[in-house]
């Protein structure tokens, strides 16, 4: 099992794009090679020196294999979420997980 967790912040002028930004990341579950999907936002936990609240938006994909991964980063509806979103983004930050 492999979990994709993508964590996006937004450019100051896109933060009227928030709205859109969700939705796009929402229309990303229609692709059937993921598992389980979970769309967040910074939870309103404690400041700790090990927490980082500064992101806008989370998704977490979870997925049979890498190789379901790989259909999801070659999907045509992930290349439309790229390409509809990219340009709100100022920073994107991924991290693979093997689930053991």
């Amino acid at each position: 099992m492999m979990i994709h967790n993508v964590y996006f912040w937004l450019k100051e002028d896109a933060q009227d794009k928030r709205v859109e930004m969700e939705a796009a990341l929402r229309e990303l579950v229609k692709i059937s090679e993921i598992q389980d999907v979970r769309v967040g936002k910074p939870a309103p936990t404690d400041e700790r020196p090990v927490t980082d609240h500064s992101f806008d938006f989370s998704i977490f994909l979870t997925f049979a294999s890498k190789a379901d991964h790989d259909v999801y980063q070659d999907h045509a509806d992930h290349h439309v979420f790229v390409k509809q979103c990219k340009d709100y983004w100022e920073k994107v930050i991924v991290y693979d997980s093997d689930v053991v």
